[in-house]
């Protein structure tokens, strides 16, 4: 019996996916979505309020030419629950909630308290220094040692990235002349086999200037300063008495053979004679048995 809830399914060796075709959908195609009201709302057309957390078939797009340092914003739509009229608002990264945009407005929006408290806190602060010369003194002192503390530790944040590419600028430098190390001595492995290989060449190659020929020596004497001799290569001809067999071996290879030659061989092994043949007693088979 077969699983209920597949998980593996099977795709036949000759399966290519650059063959099926891919529907074509618009740039910015709308979605139907099921979501919940972000917000307590009021509809501006027949005054029914919608609560925070009813649900919604609600239609999402993306905002053209809108975006939060590169954070897409989304709009959604819905329809109000009385009189049906359409209700927009999209997504606010920068509060980090929802906006009313179209159809409704919102009954408490929390950054707007937020900036109230802080200009009340801004207006205090300054009725305070003005009434008390020695506050606005304390203020600019605490003010000024915070300004210090930050450029003491933007200055650390410096000291340390100019100490990491100091230590990275050396790692590389090491690393450069060691490879350079490694290049120069592959150069000179390379040099001193080119060496040997010429060595070896002249011992068995010789330069040797060409004859030149009988007729062109009688009618162009007087140019053979002018013109180069040629030089050709020929093989050297071994002499009329040829060396020894050892004097080209090594002397590992000529150790091993005064080695070998002082072993003396093993004697022959004599064969083995019979001693009923060497006295002439022949053994006769039995006889068989006639019918």
């Amino acid at each position: 019996m077969s699983e209920r809830k597949v998980l593996n399914k099977y795709f036949p060796p000759d399966f290519d996916p650059s063959l099926i075709p891919r529907r074509r959908q618009p740039k910015n195609s709308q979605q139907v979505v099921r979501l919940m009201a972000p917000f307590s709302m009021r509809c501006n057309t027949c005054g029914e309020y919608i609560y925070k957390g009813k649900k919604f078939n609600a239609r999402k797009e993306t905002v053209e030419g809108e975006d939060y340092y590169g954070i897409k914003i989304f709009r959604f739509y819905i329809k109000c629950t009385l009189c049906s009229a359409e209700i927009t608002f999209k997504t606010d990264p920068k509060n980090t909630d929802y906006a009313a945009e179209h159809g409704a407005s919102r009954n408490f929006e929390p950054w707007r308290e937020e900036k109230a408290v802080e200009e009340e806190d801004r207006l205090a602060k300054l009725e305070e220094e003005e009434n008390n010369p020695m506050k606005a003194l304390e203020n600019r002192t605490v003010d000024s040692k915070r300004e210090m503390d930050i450029l003491d530790a933007l200055q650390d944040i410096r000291a340390r990235n100019a100490r990491n590419e100091r230590i990275g600028q050396s790692v590389d430098l090491l690393e450069r002349i060691h490879m350079e190390e490694i290049e120069s001595e592959e150069d000179r492995e390379r040099k001193l086999a080119e060496e040997e290989d010429e060595k070896l060449v002249r011992e068995v190659f010789a330069k040797v200037p060409a004859p030149a020929a009988s007729s062109s020596a009688g009618a162009g004497s007087g140019s053979d300063s002018a013109t180069p001799t040629e030089v050709i290569t020929v093989k050297r001809k071994a002499g009329t008495q040829e060396p020894d067999l050892q004097s080209l071996l090594p002397e590992s290879a000529r150790a091993l053979l005064s080695v070998a030659s002082s072993i003396k061989a093993p004697p022959p092994k004599r064969k083995k004679i019979e001693t009923k043949n060497s006295l002439g007693i022949k053994l006769k088979g039995k006889s068989k048995a006639t019918a």
